[in-house]
């Protein structure tokens, strides 16, 4: 029975790779040398002709760094190397939580190690041919260095208390994992910004003058309590421009990057800030996190069905059920329902986006959200033309083109 599981995990890793691979290349059915109608007046012919580059560069690029994961995965099933992995934490310690904490070490210090000549060849080949990459090569290694350590912590944190749990609480186990990670989605939530992200990006508050003025006058406009805007640093290790909103009640904080104020004029800055209040205003911030919880609840009732079977560590070369291989063989089997669940997020996502702009349309204006929007999309060199399945299956955000034909919908 387990070879019949083993078989089945197999096939939904290549399935779901021949699927991937099947609507990035239906992308490619949009290529053009020549720039398509509905772009003129946004992309010139020679911007146009880079972005093309630039997209058929990145398709590539994932081609290849596609097929190796997998490969690497496959490898790892058909080898054992799960097993193996389990055997050298075990030599460690035989407490399942050291266990679990050395196996997973192995793991995650392996696919960081071997996916590092990727990420350097995406940032200071590809991201530099194309003039975007700012990081430095200390940037490069000290971000790499504080990723694996706070993965280690937190990581290591919450794997540790799950399998305590688990062995205190027996079948309802899942119910105390609930509450953990729920505590977990609402410290990120609520402390991204103040805590995680001054990790990696200096912020800093937005300094007296026009552009401050303007957004305090929109924020009093529509009953939105703003202490402050922050300014990040982006240009640290990208040109490319951005913003986003964090945290619910008083510790809600909206966040431009250098490269933003950089690049878009007063009023569309104030365009792109009044797309993010419109979001913390239609609770779209506080809706997803509750569905995020619920989701989570879900697969957690459901993977405690499963974990104690021994069929599950089994399938992955462990004789006796062990909480940790039982979690990867579940996350495998569990991913085709948690790609119908996550597209439906990514549908409701863009839902969002649309109501965003148009509390920007109707509280500022549609002209300016246009006018930052297409700044923001050309020199990210961003490809605006995407096949609409790809939009439907990946996109948490519309297409520009869409964005726009609503936003020029809207009366206001």
């Amino acid at each position: 029975m387990y070879t019949t599981i083993f078989y089945i995990i197999i096939s939904i890793i290549i399935v779901e790779f021949i699927w991937d691979r099947f609507l990035l290349y239906l992308n490619t059915t949009r290529w053009s040398e020549k720039i398509p109608a509905e772009l003129e007046g946004i992309y010139d012919e020679e911007k146009y002709a880079k972005q093309q580059r630039y997209s058929q560069v990145n398709h590539r690029f994932g081609w290849f760094t596609g097929v190796f994961n997998m490969v690497l995965v496959l490898v790892m099933l058909f080898a054992g190397g799960f097993a193996i992995a389990d055997q050298w934490a075990l030599g460690v310690s035989d407490s399942p939580i050291v266990r679990a904490l050395v196996f997973f070490g192995i793991i995650g210090l392996a696919s960081t190690v071997l996916n590092i000549p990727f990420s350097v060849y995406s940032t200071f080949v590809i991201e530099e041919k194309f003039e975007f990459n700012k990081t430095t090569p200390k940037t490069f290694v000290l971000d790499l260095v504080k990723s694996l350590l706070l993965g280690a912590i937190l990581g290591g944190g919450i794997m540790a208390l799950l399998i305590w749990f688990y062995t205190i609480a027996g079948e309802y186990f899942w119910l105390y994992a609930w509450g953990l990670v729920t505590a977990f989605m609402l410290f990120v939530t609520m402390f991204y910004t103040s805590v995680l992200l001054p990790l990696f990006n200096k912020q800093t508050p937005l300094d007296d003058g026009e552009l401050k003025t303007a957004i305090q006058l929109f924020s009093e406009k529509v009953g939105f309590k703003l202490d402050n805007v922050y300014v990040m640093d982006g240009s640290k290790r990208s040109t490319k421009a951005n913003a986003f909103f964090s945290g619910l009640g008083a510790k809600k904080r909206i966040v431009l990057y250098d490269t933003l104020i950089n690049d878009l004029e007063v009023d569309e800055i104030v365009g792109v800030l009044a797309h993010e209040i419109g979001h913390y205003k239609k609770k779209h911030t506080l809706w997803g996190m509750i569905s995020g919880i619920i989701q989570t609840g879900i697969m957690l009732y459901i993977f405690s069905i499963f974990v104690d079977s021994p069929l599950l560590s089994q399938a992955l070369g462990v004789e006796e059920p062990v909480f940790h291989i039982g979690l990867i063989a579940f996350g495998i089997l569990y991913s085709p329902i948690s790609g119908i669940t996550g597209l439906f997020s990514t549908v409701l996502s863009r839902k969002n986006e649309y109501e965003a702009d148009e509390f920007a349309a109707k509280y500022h204006t549609p002209e300016s959200l246009i006018r930052a929007l297409k700044t923001i999309s050309v020199n990210a060199l961003s490809n605006l033309t995407p096949h609409p399945w790809f939009v439907f299956f990946h996109y948490s955000h519309p297409p520009l083109l869409q964005r726009i034909k609503a936003l020029k919908g809207i009366k206001k």
